[in-house]
């Protein structure tokens, strides 16, 4: 299972790689991204070190948390966010330099921990199967109310006929990330998580998983955006993104790219 012990790990390592190479007097970078990003961001950001010398610092969380953040004044410079619509209404707000770019189309998959009464399929009808033999006790996907890959979840297991029976068994993440967390722990039967996340070798060693087929939920069409206080290190990231490396990157995580800029 993904433990507190390395997500602590994680985050010192974050914050020592931003701190280590920062010069004292510089204005920090933050990005707030989406924690589907976990993973493929980090791998970028070590790829953008290695090519520049530079570093940039991210935190991760809910784009729905970061969005209300934003709004209330938080010391966010770039927002990625996993649902476009929160992009949409910040630059509505006129609190973003433009409308930001589109970087990434999302996907949800269905994965189980190894040792589960649940086998991943992508269809999910063992998970269906599994409900109506009252083997489900816990079933985790990230909170639908402020995550996007949790409304999505919810939009799938609605067309599969199986919201209403999962009801009482759902264990609701604060983010994906943390829906991973607990779908891959052993104390649930399994998860609907992002791809990005699965794919992931923290991840995919922990149990198997099924991609949930596209249409049935919502596009997660993924926006990023420089907030107007950005400094010229984020705009010179922001671009980075949208070049080749970067790009290359994010499709092994499993993205779908919008064509190049």
């Amino acid at each position: 299972m993904l433990k507190p012990a390395f997500l602590t790990r994680l985050a010192c390592l974050l914050v020592s790689c931003v701190l280590g190479s920062a010069p004292a007097q510089a204005q920090p970078a933050t990005i707030a991204a989406a924690s589907d990003l976990q993973f493929a961001l980090e791998a970028v950001r070590e790829q953008y070190r290695l090519d520049t010398g530079r570093q940039v610092q991210v935190v991760y969380g809910s784009s729905g948390n970061f969005y209300r953040q934003i709004r209330e004044g938080a010391p966010f410079q770039m927002f990625m966010s996993a649902d476009e619509s929160y992009v949409q209404q910040l630059a509505d707000a006129g609190l973003t330099e433009d409308a930001g770019t589109l970087y990434a189309e999302g996907r949800i998959v269905l994965i189980t921990p190894h040792g589960s009464v649940l086998k991943a399929d992508t269809g999910l009808q063992g998970l269906g199967e599994a409900l109506d033999n009252h083997q489900i006790q816990r079933f985790a996907i990230a909170n639908p109310e402020h995550a996007p890959y949790g409304r999505r979840a919810e939009e799938a297991l609605r067309h599969a006929g199986l919201w209403e029976a999962l009801q009482g068994h759902l264990v609701l993440g604060e983010n994906v990330s943390q829906a991973a967390q607990f779908a891959t722990s052993g104390s649930t039967q399994g998860g609907i998580i992002a791809y990005s996340l699965a794919l992931s070798p923290n991840v995919s060693r922990l149990g198997d998983y099924a991609l949930i087929p596209q249409d049935w939920h919502e596009p997660l069409h993924q926006r990023m955006v420089l907030l107007r206080t950005a400094p010229p290190a984020l705009h010179e990231f922001y671009a980075y993104l949208q070049g080749p490396r970067a790009r290359e990157i994010m499709r092994d995580f499993g993205f779908e790219l919008p064509e190049a800029r």
